[in-house]
């Protein structure tokens, strides 16, 4: 009887740790600075009339406080409702929990390469390298039989064609104004394409506006069902680089409002619900030391290695604002994503380990 019972118990043990995540959306917000995320608006910039865009009225009415946390919720309200309450956050430094990114250099394509390949290439040092060498996750899940020709990446800017190495890796890479459904696009796709390309463009033929990189992915996630999604928006670090500190917080928030959008969906979708781990990071941090250098990144600006990231879904614990001191590191993101569906991430390059906290039951 006791030999009985003990079979259950490891049955019923193994049963309760068995892998439930079958699909995951990864989300890049570029640049958008861990002080806003945990710690609402800064005052010092709202209050710049070089950086305000003449109307810190407006800042502080839609997003100030004089309590932080009611800031940063007014900011981001679902991450610090849902994801929160159902998830892990990382990156508040001021709690001694520090993420980093691992490469030296500090600004976009290195940040991009690192969460993705899960290692840092010191000849990956320019927003303009080519095709990058190095096998990322995505392309590596995509070889995996159970989600072959499911995974898809949709990026604001025109760079993530290189920086994923679409034509090595296999998977559909839409970055900036690249059109949508081939040479059949259905009526939903060509109306994005017509949009997109007839829109305003203050990022010129770089990048396009984060709604339309959107709608893209939505679309395809409506209609398409992948497993595997990534989405980049790129309009926070934009508009901190033209100095529009109201443009940034308003773009944050609305990345914010598209994250809950999808989530919603995907709670709602039977073959999403339940089964769907959402991670959300960024690709480097921006300078706070000096208040005008938030403006900027790159390795000669203080404090712009700083990062953050959060997760939500059935792998994910519940741990909300995690306030541990510890050290982690973009470069641990892409074995923490292959982990979380279930895959161990190899390469001929090295792959750093991934974030045990995160699936640390």
């Amino acid at each position: 009887m006791k030999k009985a019972l003990s079979i259950l118990f490891i049955f019923f043990a193994l049963l309760s740790y068995s892998q439930k995540t079958e699909n995951i959306i990864i989300i890049t917000t570029d640049g958008l600075r861990w002080q806003e995320v945990f710690k609402g608006i800064d005052s010092a910039i709202a209050n710049d009339k070089n950086f305000n865009q003449g109307d810190s009225t407006y800042i502080y009415k839609k997003y100030g406080s004089s309590d932080f946390k009611e800031s940063r919720k007014k900011l981001m309200p679902f991450l610090w409702s849902e994801i929160a309450l159902k998830g892990q956050i990382y990156g508040n430094r001021d709690l001694g929990n520090k993420v980093d990114v691992s490469n030296p250099y500090w600004f976009s394509y290195p940040g991009y390469s690192e969460i993705f390949t899960g290692n840092v290439d010191l000849l990956v040092n320019s927003n303009d390298y080519k095709p990058n060498p190095n096998v990322n996750v995505l392309e590596f899940l995509n070889k995996q039989p159970k989600i072959k020709g499911k995974v898809a990446a949709f990026g604001a800017w025109d760079a993530f064609d290189r920086i994923l190495n679409e034509q090595r890796s296999g998977f559909p890479v839409i970055s900036a104004f690249d059109k949508i459904g081939g040479n059949n696009p259905t009526t939903v796709q060509k109306l994005l394409n017509e949009m997109r390309d007839n829109s305003f463009k203050p990022f010129h033929e770089d990048e396009c506006l984060d709604v339309f990189t959107h709608y893209q992915a939505f679309n395809e996630l409506k209609t398409k069902k992948p497993k595997v999604l990534y989405i980049s928006y790129g309009e926070t670090d934009e508009w901190a680089h033209h100095g529009h500190y109201r443009s940034y917080l308003d773009a944050a928030n609305q990345v914010d409002k598209w994250i809950k959008q999808i989530w919603d969906f995907v709670q709602n979708d039977p073959q999403y619900k339940n089964k769907t781990t959402l991670l959300i990071t960024v690709d480097h941090g921006r300078g706070d030391k000096t208040k005008t250098e938030w403006t900027t990144h790159g390795a000669k600006i203080t404090g712009a290695s700083e990062i953050w990231f959060a997760a939500i879904g059935p792998e994910i614990s519940i741990k909300g604002e995690v306030k541990t001191d510890s050290q982690l590191y973009q470069k641990q993101f892409a074995q923490t994503i292959a982990k979380i569906m279930g895959y161990t991430f190899t390469s001929e390059h090295p792959v750093a380990n991934e974030v045990k906290e995160v699936l640390d039951k």
